[in-house]
Protein backbone atom coordinates (compact mmCIF):
# COMPACT_ATOMS: atom_id res chain seq x y z
CA UNK A 1 0.00 0.00 0.00
CA UNK A 2 1.27 3.45 -0.82
CA UNK A 3 0.48 6.35 1.48
CA UNK A 4 1.91 9.69 2.52
CA UNK A 5 3.00 10.00 6.12
CA UNK A 6 4.17 13.20 7.82
CA UNK A 7 6.81 12.42 10.45
CA UNK A 8 7.80 14.62 13.34
CA UNK A 9 11.45 15.72 13.13
CA UNK A 10 12.50 13.61 16.13
CA UNK A 11 10.87 10.49 14.66
CA UNK A 12 12.60 11.08 11.32
CA UNK A 13 15.96 11.36 13.11
CA UNK A 14 15.34 8.08 14.94
CA UNK A 15 14.40 6.34 11.69
CA UNK A 16 17.44 7.75 9.85
CA UNK A 17 19.64 6.51 12.71
CA UNK A 18 18.06 3.04 12.45
CA UNK A 19 18.70 3.04 8.68
CA UNK A 20 22.39 3.82 9.21
CA UNK A 21 22.88 1.38 12.10
CA UNK A 22 21.01 -1.57 10.56
CA UNK A 23 21.90 -0.92 6.94
CA UNK A 24 18.31 -1.35 5.80
CA UNK A 25 16.21 0.83 3.48
CA UNK A 26 14.10 3.62 5.00
CA UNK A 27 10.88 1.80 4.09
CA UNK A 28 11.98 -1.34 5.94
CA UNK A 29 13.08 0.62 9.03
CA UNK A 30 9.72 2.40 9.09
CA UNK A 31 7.77 -0.85 8.75
CA UNK A 32 9.83 -2.51 11.53
CA UNK A 33 9.26 0.46 13.84
CA UNK A 34 5.52 0.45 13.21
CA UNK A 35 5.29 -3.32 13.73
CA UNK A 36 7.26 -3.09 16.99
CA UNK A 37 5.12 -0.23 18.26
CA UNK A 38 1.81 -1.83 17.41
CA UNK A 39 2.71 -5.30 18.64
CA UNK A 40 3.87 -4.23 22.13
CA UNK A 41 0.31 -3.32 23.15
CA UNK A 42 -0.92 -6.80 22.31
CA UNK A 43 1.83 -8.53 24.31
CA UNK A 44 1.82 -6.41 27.46
CA UNK A 45 -1.49 -5.27 28.92
CA UNK A 46 -1.23 -2.10 31.00
CA UNK A 47 -1.00 -2.71 34.72
CA UNK A 48 -3.63 -0.92 36.72
CA UNK A 49 -2.21 1.68 39.12
CA UNK A 50 -3.12 1.07 42.76
CA UNK A 51 -2.36 3.74 45.36
CA UNK A 52 -1.02 2.29 48.59
CA UNK A 53 -2.65 3.65 51.72
CA UNK A 54 -1.77 3.39 55.39
CA UNK A 55 -3.99 3.46 58.44
CA UNK A 56 -3.24 6.44 60.67
CA UNK A 57 -5.06 5.12 63.69
CA UNK A 58 -8.56 5.63 64.99
CA UNK A 59 -8.04 8.87 66.90
CA UNK A 60 -6.71 11.88 65.10
CA UNK A 61 -6.02 14.92 67.26
CA UNK A 62 -4.32 16.88 64.50
CA UNK A 63 -6.17 19.77 62.94
CA UNK A 64 -5.56 19.32 59.23
CA UNK A 65 -6.64 22.87 58.42
CA UNK A 66 -3.56 24.02 60.35
CA UNK A 67 -1.13 21.78 58.45
CA UNK A 68 0.80 24.62 56.77
CA UNK A 69 1.26 26.44 60.07
CA UNK A 70 2.52 23.22 61.65
CA UNK A 71 4.95 22.66 58.77
CA UNK A 72 6.25 26.22 59.16
CA UNK A 73 6.78 25.71 62.88
CA UNK A 74 8.68 22.45 62.29
CA UNK A 75 10.83 24.13 59.64
CA UNK A 76 11.57 27.05 62.00
CA UNK A 77 12.60 24.66 64.76
CA UNK A 78 14.94 22.80 62.41
CA UNK A 79 16.48 26.05 61.18
CA UNK A 80 17.04 27.21 64.75
CA UNK A 81 18.65 23.85 65.59
CA UNK A 82 21.03 24.11 62.62
CA UNK A 83 21.97 27.68 63.49
CA UNK A 84 22.68 26.73 67.12
CA UNK A 85 25.05 23.96 65.97
CA UNK A 86 27.17 26.49 64.00
CA UNK A 87 27.98 28.55 67.09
Amino acid sequence: MRTTVTLDPDVERMLRTAVRERGVPFKEALNQAIRAGLSTGAKRPQRRFVQRTFALGAEQHFRWEKALAAADAIEDEELARKLSIRK
